[in-house]
């Protein structure tokens, strides 16, 4: 059963120089199609739909700043499990417990800038696509 999901490359990603080399892991994997793509700088009320769940948490703030910073890649993916499959790609938050091949293994650095979201389960990613972009829903 074919999916979609959301994937953001975090204003990290785009500072170093990243964003090629993680579209490319994205479009190398067999089935995956990129069906809408955008560079933006992402304002505080899309940040704040998005990272809703979150408000009052002690990262929040931090979070919101940071990914605000600078502009992020915002891109839908399709394809057979490929929620379950872009977080396999992306691996865990913490590039120290991420394994090498994944891509904050490979260039993770620190908690806080991970390089890439990518959404946790299918009624994330339908809510997530609507509020990047919502002319998919």
């Amino acid at each position: 059963m074919s999916q979609r999901t959301l994937v953001l490359l975090k204003p990290d990603a785009v500072r170093r120089g990243l964003v090629g080399e993680l579209l490319g892991r994205i479009e190398r994997k067999a089935g995956w199609t990129i069906s809408a793509l955008e560079l933006r700088t992402l304002d505080r009320p899309t940040l704040e739909q998005h990272y809703a769940e979150h408000v009052g948490r002690p990262f929040y703030e931090p979070l919101v700043e940071f990914m605000s910073s600078g502009p992020s890649v915002a891109l839908v993916v399709e394809g057979e499990r490929v929620i379950e499959g872009v977080r396999a790609l992306a691996g865990p938050t913490d590039p120290i417990a991420a394994a090498p091949g994944s891509i904050r293994g490979d260039f993770g650095t620190i908690t806080r800038e991970n390089l890439i979201h990518a959404s946790d389960s299918e009624q994330s990613a339908e809510r997530e696509i609507k509020i990047f972009f919502p002319g998919l829903a």
